[in-house]
């Protein structure tokens, strides 16, 4: 597949490289695994100067408050935005409220809700995943009753994420429970500061802290409903297919790539640059020729800025998902924290210490494949300190207007 872009979509991957470039310092860009309340409000604030300049919804239709272009500048904004590790806000409202309400939503819903996002204004949380509901998500089990010109909701969420900066909660909840679990399920936009909503939260190990969100008696006006009542389901997995490519989380990992294969450049073993060392030049070529073939499919699934049955679009962000989180938690050589027990052992630029002893037929063995603490540390090559923390990802060089990928 070639898609190749146009001048104008060359110029503004140019100039928002450039714009990220200046406005991301080193200590603002963002580690994998790492969260702070200080990068999270450079986040925002760099989210309104991205909608100043008409980028944050670049993609959206200007009647929404959005650039009027297409997918192709969408996904070059996101790529630009992971491969300079800026500090991503307001996703649930881009990727999943704003869609659907441009979707299913009414009038009012549309004129109210959208611009705010646009903006750059206002943060939304999800509420999918219940305490006995998980990947089994029609099972849930929160009530929506109606009474009157509301809906009276009780029942908890889990896992909410920004749910401590978060005025909307974009939720589903069950409407008729006497319908088959995929049918009587209702999507609403539920006000955070609703009286009856509480939370409880659950800290990550990263220093972020999502909650489980409590409803009690809550009740929301008729209008927080979003499509028709009982079609929930069937609107939320439609609008799952808007999320974005994953093109920003293969960016983020890209980047990664690059700033290790720049630590095998300047890291040396017998005089030699650790990256000319040929099992370390096939580890690397293997990941790159694998992301590049992601970036392709991840692009091309997202052309198509209508998801339609049949899409690939769902399956392709799902592919994302499992290959940069594999990417990421594969090993980073020495220097490397992870328990004893993991099935991807180090990647060893050359043999530990006892490795070429022989088998019982006189053959050498094979290298032995240890953990963290195998090698004593006067074993290290000398200059190979330890790499980034987030080792893998890919960058390819396309010619000018390519789009295999869409690097810097």
């Amino acid at each position: 597949m070639r898609i190749r872009f146009t001048k104008e979509q060359q110029e503004f991957r140019q100039e928002v490289s450039a714009f990220l470039e200046a406005e991301t310092p080193p200590e603002r860009r963002t580690i994998y695994g790492e969260f702070s309340e200080e990068k999270y409000w450079f986040g925002r604030a760099l989210a309104r100067k991205l909608a100043g300049k008409g980028w944050l919804t670049v993609g959206w239709p200007k009647e929404y408050g959005g650039g009027g272009k297409t997918f192709i500048e969408q996904s070059i904004l996101d790529e630009q935005i992971g491969y300079h590790r800026v500090q991503r806000v307001g996703l649930t409202g881009l990727n999943f409220a704003g869609p659907a309400i441009m979707k299913f939503g009414s009038e009012e819903q549309k004129s109210r809700f959208l611009p705010p996002i646009a903006r750059g204004e206002v943060e939304y949380c999800q509420g999918f995943t219940e305490p006995n509901a998980g990947s089994d998500l029609a099972s849930l089990e929160m009530q929506a009753r109606r009474d009157g010109d509301s809906y009276v909701l009780n029942g908890s969420k889990m896992f909410t994420s920004y749910y401590a900066h978060a005025d909307y909660i974009y939720l589903l909840a069950r409407t008729d429970p006497h319908a088959p679990k995929h049918r009587g399920i209702s999507l609403f936009i539920v006000e955070m500061s609703a009286p009856g909503v509480s939370t409880r939260p659950l800290p990550y190990i990263n220093g972020e802290v999502a909650a489980q969100t409590f409803f009690d008696d809550v009740r929301a006006p008729a209008s927080a409903l979003v499509g028709e009542e009982n079609r929930g389901w069937y609107h939320a997995m439609t609008t799952l297919d808007y999320e974005r490519a994953g093109l920003e989380r293969y960016a983020r990992v890209r980047r990664a790539f690059d700033d290790f294969v720049d630590f095998c450049r300047g890291s040396h073993y017998d005089g030699k640059p650790l990256s000319h060392d040929p099992v370390v030049r096939r580890k690397l070529a293997i990941l790159k020729v694998g992301y590049g073939g992601l970036g392709l499919a991840l692009l091309e699934g997202g052309v198509d800025a209508e998801p339609r049955p049949g899409s690939q679009r769902g399956g392709v962000h799902s592919l994302s998902l499992r290959h940069t989180a594999e990417v990421e938690i594969r090993p980073r050589g020495h220097g490397d924290t992870r328990p004893t027990g993991d099935p991807h052992p180090p990647v060893r630029a050359c043999p530990p210490p006892g490795s070429h002893r022989r088998s019982q037929q006189g053959e050498p063995a094979p290298a032995r494949r240890g953990h963290h603490g195998d090698t004593p540390q006067h074993h290290r090559p000398a200059g190979l300190g330890t790499p980034p923390v987030a080792a893998y990802g890919l960058r390819l060089h396309p010619s000018p207007g390519d789009a295999e990928t869409l690097g810097p």
